[in-house]
């Protein structure tokens, strides 16, 4: 069935990059964005970014000028580079996927979340 295949998570030293990617594994119709989401220590998991099939992008609060999203969510892929990395960011990152079946009827699918370790 339909799934998300992410990588590029791992550790890291405060101040580096890490650059993560997420692939669709088959083509599937409606697709209406692609992102990554984040599950840090003591927080719900939140938005890091988001890419529509247009290619209009939308960042989670404080996020964008550090991390930069890409790609090309009909097809099912997308990217996302982390620079300047703190140890806040440390935590689980997962990769979502939106599909409209109707106009009131869709599905999200989620990767299995790859970790992030970003050491003082």
């Amino acid at each position: 069935q339909v799934r998300l295949v992410e990588s590029g998570g791992g550790l890291v030293q405060a101040g580096g990059s890490l650059a993560l990617s997420c692939r669709l594994s088959e083509s599937i119709p409606g697709v209406v964005f692609m992102g990554w989401y984040r599950q840090t220590p003591g927080n719900t998991r939140q938005l890091v970014a988001k890419i529509t099939t247009t290619g209009a992008t939308n960042y989670g609060d404080s996020l964008e000028g550090r991390f930069t999203i890409s790609g090309d969510a009909a097809k099912g892929l997308v990217d996302l580079r982390l620079d300047r990395l703190e140890p806040e960011d440390t935590g689980v990152y997962y990769c979502n996927l939106k599909q409209m079946i109707t106009i009131n009827e869709g599905n999200s699918y989620w990767g299995e979340g790859t970790q992030v370790t970003v050491s003082s």
